[in-house]
């Protein structure tokens, strides 16, 4: 299973390299898998052009869409928040909201936006071109938001980054001119960090699909066009497999110094930082995940790393991962082997047990999600393409963890064992309209009574929410 980039996608661009860089293991046999998969690269230009054409009818007028209803399969309250076509929500892992519970921010094609979460209504925050939302931090009325910035070949050659006052709309910059991409603010608004790859790898080719997050061309050995899924495989084992020297840097708020925490020619993707320890940062090594060691933390200052979940079977894959709000477990997509048996798996940090709740099939979803009291969790489902092959999988899940071994009988070293446990699943919103192209992204508002994701329900993308209480 590919996982999911999103806006998390490359990370790394080119720029005045630093550091030492390592292999972390042999590619070879990832040089095979790609000869494998890729008898083709990406799509012709007329293939691509005519798969655009198909994919892309006009879209309506956001004003005669639904906006607020009861969904007639859940009892649950659902509001459309956003009020133009392509707005979106945050990546599932990104804080889209303040410490004090009153306001959410997204994108949007007039600016950034924010939502007053008392009433759900959103205005505009600021209209200054280019810049799009990285997170709100923990701690402070303030949205750090990013614009990349392009060389003389008109690719992407860093980023510019700002903080922008919730509040007023005021912009200040922090740093611009950024080798790499940033992708994360840590605990107590002191550091940045992100990757920076010595060249770019461009994962989506060609035209991108109107109403989805871009598309992943690539045609297999008989000439034909790939699905989404099976396309995004093959681009991501050919990124693998280029061994492309990259950093995770950090760079300071205050004083613009710039530190490389760990170096490699393995992919290294999605960098986040704890919303606690200022001083952890979580990543993965990217790329199709049973083929790959993905879950690792490392400290600021290079200390520490560890590899959070090693592989107890061939094809065994995990992914997805994210912290709980208090900072203390890593949760992650598990599966024993890939597509056959599901688990959202968590990670004590602190005393290193693990607890894995199972799901059936139809359960299984790109993202999963968890409140900041940590009592419930969720989930955005997925199709029928999608590495869970789910009959019914379309659907946002509210799910309660149940441990299932308090029976008073345990075996005599139960405290080194796995405990295990099972999600109770709840449908909250049916996505049965939904393209799984847009990846739903789903987050908990800070008081827990809301679910906000993404969609295309009706077409363009839009940011919703569904109620985790019927109404």
């Amino acid at each position: 299973m590919a996982a999911s980039e999103g806006e998390q996608s490359e990370g790394g661009f080119l720029g005045a390299k630093g550091g030492q860089f390592n292999n972390d293991k042999t590619r070879s046999r990832h040089m095979n898998k790609r000869q494998f998969l890729l008898g083709t690269a990406a799509l012709t230009a007329a293939a691509a052009t005519e798969a655009l054409a198909q994919n892309s009818p006009s879209m309506p007028d956001p004003k005669s869409l639904p906006k607020d209803w009861i969904e007639p399969d859940t009892g649950h309250r659902v509001i459309r928040v956003s009020t133009e076509n392509d707005s979106k929500s945050l990546y599932f892992h990104d804080n889209a909201f303040t410490a004090d519970g009153k306001w959410m921010v997204y994108d949007a094609p007039s600016g950034i936006m924010k939502v007053d979460l008392a009433t759900w209504t959103p205005s505009l925050l600021t209209a200054a071109k280019g810049w799009r939302c990285l997170m709100v931090s923990r701690t402070k009325p303030v949205l750090y938001a990013r614009k990349f910035t392009t060389g003389p070949d008109g690719k992407p050659s860093g980023q510019e980054i700002a903080a922008i006052d919730i509040n007023t709309g005021a912009i200040k910059t922090i740093a611009k001119d950024i080798n790499g991409g940033i992708t994360t603010v840590n605990a107590d608004d002191t550091l940045l960090a992100g990757t920076w790859a010595e060249r770019i790898y461009e994962l989506q080719p060609g035209p991108k699909i109107a109403g989805t997050d871009g598309g992943y061309n690539a045609v297999g050995a008989d000439g034909k066009p790939l699905s989404f899924a099976a396309a995004k495989e093959v681009r991501m084992a050919d990124r693998l497999a280029q061994n492309i020297p990259m950093e995770i840097f950090t760079l300071d708020i205050t004083t613009g110094e710039r530190k490389v925490v760990t170096a490699s020619t393995d992919w290294l993707n999605h960098v986040q930082f704890s919303p606690t320890d200022p001083h952890r940062i979580m990543y993965c090594h990217e790329g199709p995940w049973h083929s790959v060691d993905r879950v690792w933390t490392i400290r600021t200052d290079g200390s520490g790393q560890v590899n959070v979940h090693k592989r107890t079977m061939n094809m065994e894959i995990a992914g997805h991962e994210f912290f709980s709000f208090d900072g203390k477990r890593i949760l992650y997509d598990l599966q024993t082997p890939r597509g056959e048996d599901f688990w959202l798996a968590t990670y004590d940090l602190e005393n290193h047990k693990r607890i894995w709740y199972h799901m059936d099939r139809d359960e299984w979803s790109v993202h999963f999600q968890i409140t900041q009291d940590g009592t419930l969790f969720a989930g955005d489902g997925g199709d029928e393409e999608m590495v869970a092959r789910a009959r019914n999988g379309k659907w946002i899940y509210l799910f309660r963890p149940d441990i299932i071994d308090d029976l008073g009988v345990s075996a005599p070293n139960a405290a080194d064992l796995i405990r295990p446990g099972v999600l109770r699943s709840e449908k909250l919103v049916n996505m049965k309209t939904h393209d799984y192209r847009t990846e739903p992204n789903l987050q908990f508002t800070p008081d827990g009574k809301w679910l906000v994701f993404r969609a295309n329900l009706h077409g363009p993308i839009h940011v919703y929410a569904v109620a985790v209480g019927r109404a």
